[in-house]
């Protein structure tokens, strides 16, 4: 497996980094038992000083790292440093609420009174994506040094620039080795880190194809695993929605990110009465897009992440067209050397279309037209994932209720997709199980550990 970053602006390779070796992988683990032996001793307070100390060296080199994320996956770079500034606020969070979301929680029982503790489990494992090199890591690395669990990245090839300069930022700002050791390691080498005793878990974002490897290898070696995989989210547009919010929120929904976000709105369901209008609203948001140097802050749509990326969204694009599915907009190539994709617009998909069950992971929108609410909430059902959603209605209790009986992870009223560290993010169906952030992340690898007083 090679680690390279080829920026995807100029096809550019641009730095290639050296595989760790067995002897690499192996340091790393005896590193990160050493320090979890010692953060067992020690109360959550103690660590605080860390996560606040990576937060302020963030803030200082916070160009710097935009600009690595942006030459690694082709990101805007005004996104990217959306993303550090995010990074930076879980590291505030849980550096100012982790201690007190770690305290022994008091139960009442017949035998007497009881606790339990929140307490490490021992070195983590975490397999990260490409889409959002830091933020994907902070989602778990903040909550772990706080429970005290020293954490192993194994990060996607193509954005090694970003990844390192993040774990060299995390040791110069004098977290203790092991807390964080990035290795550019393979699959093989994960299962060897997964099978060893001094792993006590194993988190990924990533495909489904990932998510069910690494799952098993968890099972197999009976460690505790969290998956958060791909998501086909459904926006149900309703006959009320508010026209003006709905213009301004529907095209950042798809095309954040040049639409490469797991819960970013893929499959728009509108009642009938809306989708004409609907149609062409999409389609001239679609028309005003700016592609070009994602560093320009004039650039409103970056280029896909790679060459590979590309191709497989225009072979699932394509497939669906030759299965029936009609082109609204775009499917046209971009006259520019970066790997572009022009926004696209696709409806007529018919259940049997191959793409109907798939996650098309770019800036492509599928528009469904539905007659009533009962259809639009069985269609978004209709889906073998169940990561995100979005209702419009300007009935808000109405569109609780509509939320309530979507199969899904996370809904969001009359917006977007959105991440903040004090909401669990996290899925079901094939979209993944466990979350991360808020209270639910933090406990997520910590031994409850029951204490009973008679």
């Amino acid at each position: 497996m090679a680690y390279k970053t080829i920026y995807p602006y100029t096809n550019e390779t641009l730095k290639e980094y050296p595989n760790a070796s067995d002897a690499d992988l192996e340091q790393a683990l005896a590193t990160g038992h050493q320090l979890y032996q010692q953060w067992r001793q020690e109360k959550p307070e103690s660590r605080s000083k860390i996560l606040q100390n990576i937060a302020d060296l963030m803030q200082k080199k916070r160009d710097d790292l935009a600009r690595a994320m942006t030459y690694d996956m082709g990101k805007l770079l005004t996104e990217a440093q959306g993303e550090v500034d995010l990074c930076i606020w879980i590291a505030q969070y849980y550096a100012e609420h982790g201690a007190e979301l770690l305290q022994p929680v008091p139960l009442k029982t017949k035998l007497g009174d009881a606790y339990y503790l929140k307490q490490a489990t021992g070195v983590i494992v975490a397999v990260e994506p490409w889409n959002f090199p830091l933020y994907q890591v902070m989602r778990v690395l903040a909550p772990n040094i706080m429970v005290g669990n020293p954490m192993i990245l194994k990060s996607a090839s193509i954005c090694p620039m970003s990844v390192q300069m993040f774990a060299d930022l995390v040791a110069e700002s004098g977290a203790p080795a092991g807390t964080l050791t990035n290795l550019f390691i393979n699959y093989d080498q994960v299962a060897t880190a997964i099978a060893d005793p001094r792993v006590a878990g194993v988190c990924l974002t990533g495909s489904e194809r990932a998510g069910t490897s690494i799952a098993a290898t968890a099972g197999q070696n009976l460690k505790k695993s969290t998956l958060e995989l791909g998501g086909n989210d459904a926006f149900i547009v309703l006959d009320d929605a508010n026209w003006d919010e709905l213009q301004k929120v529907v095209p950042q929904a798809r095309l954040f990110n040049a639409g490469q976000v797991c819960t970013s709105s893929k499959r728009f369901i509108v009642m009938d009465s809306m989708y004409d209008q609907f149609l062409e609203m999409l389609k001239t948001a679609f028309s005003q897009v700016k592609m070009g140097d994602p560093m320009a802050e004039t650039t409103t749509l970056a280029p896909l992440s790679s060459k590979s990326a590309k191709e497989k969204l225009q072979a699932q694009v394509d497939t669906a067209v030759a299965a029936g599915a009609k082109v609204y907009y775009g499917n046209e190539p971009v006259d520019l050397p970066g790997q572009f994709f022009q926004p696209t617009i696709l409806t007529d998909i018919s259940h049997d279309n191959p793409i109907f069950n798939q996650e098309l992971f770019g800036p492509v929108a599928s528009v469904y037209r539905v007659q009533n609410e009962a259809e639009a909430i069985q269609l978004a059902n209709d889906s073998s994932y169940g990561l995100g959603g979005t209702v419009f209605s300007s009935d808000l209790q109405h569109a609780e209720k509509v939320a309530a009986q979507v199969e899904t992870g996370m809904s969001f009223i009359n917006a977007g997709w959105s991440s903040t560290p004090d909401m669990p993010f996290g899925g079901i169906k094939n979209s993944g199980y466990g979350r991360e952030l808020s209270d639910l992340g933090i406990d997520a690898f910590v031994n409850q550990h029951l204490v009973l007083k008679p």
